[in-house]
């Protein structure tokens, strides 16, 4: 059997990827946006991390602050949103089902962007990648760019390529471009552009005279391996065709998990800070309770702004727990050891959490001399519910239920409606 005709029998990978994607969930639900420069702003409305295609076009770098933008925002007609993560989790939720529909292997590698297990001809798998885009932009709102190529690395460049050049229109297939087509463009592209190569490691490439990705395609794995890593070598090979990134069923199952927050206004008190821990740790609980997750130790740190010109710390303490737990008591309490270290006077600009050596809930079942009795009666659980239908804050335990005192909070004052998970913010709709 001839090469081409056994890779047609193999799976290939289709990556598909939302395009600006939290511009894109802003224009979903207000078409007024549409052709306007667009940005979406960080935590506490800090800087521009999405940018729409016409605010590119105006030279807006990613990462530029936004009080930096604001006094020419009249001036460029330049709108801006508040980070609306609602909204955008909801909308990334419908894209990925819907794209689950066309595949049985679908891995959701980001909020906005998946890899899919496709079979058939080229013809086949161009128009399964015309279906998805259209049925995501018809039936979300959001469009879409699909790369289909043998391997994940191929599949993402062909993405980049589906994005970049409209002769593509939104849907290139590796195998449906002409060789000499290929070798022109990955000549054109610097070895940077491929995934999973950046800064440090493309000046080394640089050096050693790889400077495009047609270059590190051509490049001897072994040599690679030796000098750089077993995965650049996976890369060189993922480029001639070989997969070595295999589909991944679940991303859920990392070995850590962090909840930290920049603050508003700096909190310069260890009673605010009380609150503050308590909250962040009843929200670290219900978070573990929807992946089905137990922590083993917890380490809480805070720290003042660098850039404030004051007095700088960085307390943190990990405190070991005595079991396995989600249990948003155990937690709260474990957050708190971090209070003796805090200074009163000091403005802390942010603090967090972060939860190690997780393992799946009930996977080890303790002693019943050491049973938490909290465990079974799944407070974490019931936050975490709570806090789904009613929204965050409407539930919360000790100093973490307590209202007042809430202005370290993110800052997000132009925000959009949450259109589509809180009921007093449905959008309405007029027929004439």
């Amino acid at each position: 059997m001839s090469k081409p005709a056994l890779m047609r029998q193999l799976p290939q990978i289709a990556h598909v990827d939302v395009n600006c994607f939290y511009a894109s969930a802003e224009r979903a639900f207000d078409p007024s946006l549409e052709g306007k420069p667009l940005v979406v702003l960080s935590n506490n409305d800090g800087c521009a991390v999405t940018r729409s295609p016409e605010a590119k076009a105006l030279g807006i770098p990613v990462g530029e602050p936004w009080f930096k933008l604001a006094p020419r925002a009249k001036e460029w007609g330049l709108v801006a949103r508040s980070s609306n993560y609602e909204l955008y989790g909801d909308i990334s939720a419908r894209v990925m089902e819907l794209l689950g529909r066309h595949s049985a292997w679908l891995e959701v590698y980001s909020i906005d962007e998946a890899f899919l297990g496709v079979k058939g001809e080229p013809e086949e798998l161009l128009a399964l990648g015309r279906i998805m885009k259209t049925a995501v932009l018809r039936h979300v709102g959001v469009p879409v760019c699909v790369g289909i190529a043998p391997t994940k690395t191929l599949a993402k460049l062909c993405n980049k390529w589906a994005k970049n050049n409209p002769s593509f229109h939104g849907v290139c297939h590796w195998d449906s471009v002409p060789g000499s087509v290929r070798e022109n463009l990955l000549g054109k592209l610097p070895v940077d552009q491929i995934w999973g190569v950046a800064g440090r490691l493309s000046k080394r490439l640089n050096a050693i005279g790889i400077h495009s990705i047609l270059d590190l395609s051509r490049a001897d794995p072994v040599a690679i391996r030796d000098k750089f890593s077993v995965v650049m070598m996976r890369t060189v090979l993922e480029l001639r065709g070989t997969p070595c990134i295999p589909l991944e069923e679940e991303r859920i199952g990392r070995d850590q998990l962090i909840f930290s927050r920049s603050f508003a206004t700096p909190v310069t008190t260890t009673a605010a800070m009380r609150q503050v821990l308590s909250i962040y740790g009843q929200q670290a609980s219900a978070r573990l309770a929807k992946h089905g997750l137990q922590a083993k130790v917890l380490t809480a740190y805070a720290a003042t702004s660098a850039f404030s010109g004051q007095e700088q710390a960085y307390p943190s303490v990990c405190v070991p727990l005595p079991m396995p737990t989600a249990d948003p008591l155990l937690l709260t309490r474990a957050a708190h050891a971090l209070l003796p270290r805090l200074r009163d006077g000091l403005r802390y600009a942010k603090v967090g959490l972060m939860l190690t050596d997780l393992r799946p809930t009930g996977n080890q079942s303790p002693l019943e001399l050491f049973e938490n009795p909290h465990e079974e009666r799944g407070i974490g659980v019931l936050l975490a519910d709570v806090s789904k239908r009613f929204g965050r804050g409407a539930i919360g335990l000790g100093h973490g239920g307590i209202k007042s005192g809430l202005d370290w909070t993110m800052k997000r004052d132009m925000r959009s409606p949450r259109y589509t998970t809180h009921w007093a913010e449905l959008p309405l709709v007029k027929a004439a």
